[in-house]
């Protein structure tokens, strides 16, 4: 048997054969902890920006939109690179397995050059449409334009990570971004102020440490997958296939879309809540720096689950795939109330963080207390919607988010604002979730019922 079969069979082995709790730990930990590592930076880059003025601070927070957006094409292109790729080592097509890896490079490519170009043009115009501050306005305007203009490290990283985790090598892919995450944290402080003889480059010191991470990840992500992986990603010789990149969209375009719903989210509740102060907007940012290290785990145990059902959706086997949907729901059960439970206790320590005014703490206490009450509830919804992913259903998530962020949170908190108190408008948020959890368990019954049942 050659090197590259053998390497096949025991990835077989592992995705199909494994002790489901063993492999999914396996599979997800890794990432887990890389996650955290992200969300720990997330943090403390804002805590950072937060030492230069709320200014800064709100500028960083108004770039969520388009930074989400960023992230959403890369992700969810990946979302279908992975479940296909997964689904073929299942069905033992290795072939279309590297053809499929070398799409997704060529996708990551084709997404850089469209934010390349975001960049260069409308990056002013987007915080001119949000205020008229000028000191907010160039902040915004320096940092943006290089996360945009460099983010071909983003995309790198977002596509060598999926394939090594597409094949079971999610150790490798935590290494990969622990290290991108970890470089940003000791330029961050570094670039921003000018230590160790640099100059003091604030904001944009935040946004080039940003995108040296990345880089840097992205370029080890590559020569790991080269070396230790089993794909043929070498691009000799290759051409598009408008098949193979529908299908790819076709799981992945939900994806996308689910994700950038959230960035039009984002931009209309910070239009809703400048409209008390900038203040406002200020606290709904750090609440998405902060909420992101309780996300952020579920988004790795996410990643570990959605190769597994893939595969063994593949293969044809019910059981490996329900019993993987059953422990997953469990653990980010417990970690969305642990996050809950953190979010009620010490809201006031978590904001001190961020160097707040009394009107920010004031503010920003409560909404804490909150926004948090909807975290049990995501778990599931966060959970199901993977489910749906890896089997092919991505559209339910996409009407799901739908349902969730514009068809309920932003017309309830715009609703809730006119009655002039800030406090009321986070309350959109768990109204928002008990709308997604009724839309999202009537898609699971749909799914399970056509797709999961009626295989032997």
């Amino acid at each position: 048997m050659s090197v590259s079969s053998s390497a096949n069979m025991q990835q077989e082995n592992k995705m199909g054969v494994m002790p489901i709790n063993k492999l999914l730990m396996s599979m997800s930990v890794p990432m887990m902890i890389s996650m955290l590592v992200q969300a720990l930076y997330n943090i403390v880059d804002s805590v950072f920006v937060a030492q230069i003025n709320e200014d800064a601070l709100t500028a960083v927070s108004l770039a969520f939109p388009i930074q989400t957006l960023m992230i959403a094409l890369g992700a969810g292109t990946c979302v279908g690179v992975n479940a296909l790729l997964s689904r073929s080592l299942g069905e033992k097509n290795v072939d279309m397995a590297n053809n499929i890896a070398k799409h997704g490079i060529f996708l990551a490519a084709i997404s850089y050059i469209i934010f390349l170009i975001v960049g260069l043009t409308v990056v002013e115009p987007f915080y001119l449409t949000q205020t008229k501050d000028s000191a907010i306005v160039a902040y915004g305007t320096d940092y943006l334009t290089i996360v945009c203009c460099a983010s071909f490290g983003l995309y790198a990283q977002f596509i060598f990570e999926r394939l090594l985790q597409s094949t079971g090598r999610a150790t490798y892919a935590m290494f990969t971004q622990m290290l991108g995450a970890v470089i940003n944290l000791i330029l961050d402080p570094i670039l921003i102020f000018g230590l160790l003889g640099f100059p003091a480059l604030g904001v944009k010191g935040a946004a080039i440490a940003t995108v040296a991470g990345q880089i840097i990840a992205g370029t080890v992500g590559y020569f790991v997958n080269i070396y230790k992986n089993e794909l043929d990603i070498r691009l000799e010789g290759f051409r598009p296939s408008l098949r193979i990149v529908g299908q790819i969209y076709a799981i992945g375009v939900p994806s996308i879309i689910m994700q950038s719903i959230g960035s039009i989210m984002v931009f209309g509740m910070n239009q809703i809540l400048i409209a008390f102060s900038k203040t406002a907007t200020a606290v709904f940012g750090v609440y998405f720096k902060l909420q992101s290290f309780v996300f952020m785990p579920i988004i790795g145990l996410n990643n570990g689950m959605v190769p597994i059902v893939a595969y063994n959706y593949g293969a044809r086997n019910k059981e490996r795939m329900m019993k993987t949907y059953r422990l997953s729901l469990i653990y980010a059960v417990c970690i969305m109330v642990g996050g809950m439970l953190l979010f009620e206790a010490i809201p006031d320590i978590l904001f001190s963080l961020f160097k707040p005014s009394e009107n920010m703490l004031q503010m920003g206490i409560p909404a804490l207390r909150i926004i948090a009450l909807h975290f049990p509830i995501a778990s599931f919804c966060i959970i199901c919607s993977s489910m749906f992913q890896a089997l092919g259903r991505a559209v339910y998530s996409m009407i799901s988010s739908i349902c969730r962020q514009l068809v309920v949170l932003l017309p309830a908190a715009w609703v809730l604002a006119q009655f002039g108190d800030v406090n009321l408008v986070w309350w959109a948020f768990p109204i928002a979730e008990i709308g997604s959890l009724i839309v999202t368990t009537i898609f699971f019954v749909v799914v399970y019922n056509k797709v999961i049942k009626p295989i032997e």
